[in-house]
């Protein structure tokens, strides 16, 4: 009878302890592993701040560099420390120079594809001081139609490559072409990727259509050869870049010699390489 009564009052016991684990398991399930997943692989730049809100700014190298930056941002209630799904941005990048301030190549921000609280664009630094310094970013965005503003200074490191050329056309215009892709180029063929933006203002540079870049690129360190089966850089729509094959015959250091015509074949920038003219004056660099 002893055992009996004993099994009667354990039971309940064993009934509600299971109930409290599988209701604790259910809100784990609930949690974020979501919203901790969408930024694996990406490292934290810096926080930018106000009275209300945390905006993350993520990259793969946690740093910014001169040339072109793939940035990816989340927005976080300072209250709660929920990050909001639902909202517009806009961004101005501020380089102070003694005399003026200009901004930079950008891209709108949009919604990350497949993401809940991840936006991304890009950034181009087409220049920076010695120790990172000059840079300021002002972030605008509204949730709710209600509309708020952070800004802060940023560090934007110098590549040890030439990955982005600013330079003044035969039109008088400045163009600015930055390196996007190969990011991990091989023996062979590469998809070559670059941007190609004009100055219209100090603080306004839209992107350059339907313009030609010739592609001729050589290895200074091995008698300046060349490589076979490289194509010119054309305009693409879909995604506002200009692509072409680039050959990579063995590893080391590579000038991407260049030319720049418009839309009428007229040669804005750049020469050919010849014996006597080993490299083009507009040209990107690349080593790997």
């Amino acid at each position: 009878m002893k055992s009996i009564k004993f099994i009667y009052i354990l039971l309940p016991i064993l009934f509600l302890s299971l109930l409290t684990t599988s209701c604790s398991n259910d809100d784990d399930d609930d949690y974020d592993p979501i919203i901790t997943s969408e930024v694996d692989g990406l490292t934290k730049i810096q926080d930018i701040t106000n009275a209300t809100h945390t905006i993350e700014l993520f990259n793969i190298e946690g740093n910014f560099y001169t040339g072109y930056n793939k940035i990816s941002m989340r927005l976080k209630d300072n209250a709660t420390n929920s990050y909001i799904e639902d909202a517009s941005f806009s961004w101005m990048p501020k380089m102070q120079m003694p005399t003026m301030q200009h901004s930079c190549p950008k891209s709108a921000i949009s919604k990350a594809l497949g993401k809940n609280t991840v936006f991304e664009g890009y950034i181009i630094y087409q220049m920076t001081n010695t120790d990172g310094s000059g840079w300021s970013i002002t972030i605008n965005y509204t949730i709710d139609g209600v509309e708020y503003t952070a800004n802060d200074t940023i560090t934007v490191i110098q590549n040890d490559n030439q990955n982005v050329t600013s330079f003044m056309g035969s039109d008088d215009n400045r163009y600015i072409i930055s390196l996007i892709q190969p990011n991990d180029p091989i023996i062979g063929i590469n998809d070559l990727m670059v941007s190609v933006h004009k100055m219209e203002t100090m603080m306004s540079f839209p992107v350059v259509e339907d313009y030609t870049i010739t592609l001729d690129p050589r290895m200074p360190g091995m008698g300046n050869h060349s490589s076979p089966n490289n194509t010119d850089l054309s305009y693409n729509v879909s995604d506002t870049m200009y692509h072409a094959n680039l050959s990579l015959t063995m590893t080391g250091y590579w000038v991407l010699n260049l030319k720049l015509m418009n839309a009428n074949d007229d040669l804005l920038k750049g020469e050919d390489v010849t014996e006597e003219n080993t490299q083009s004056s507009l040209y990107l660099e690349l080593e790997f």
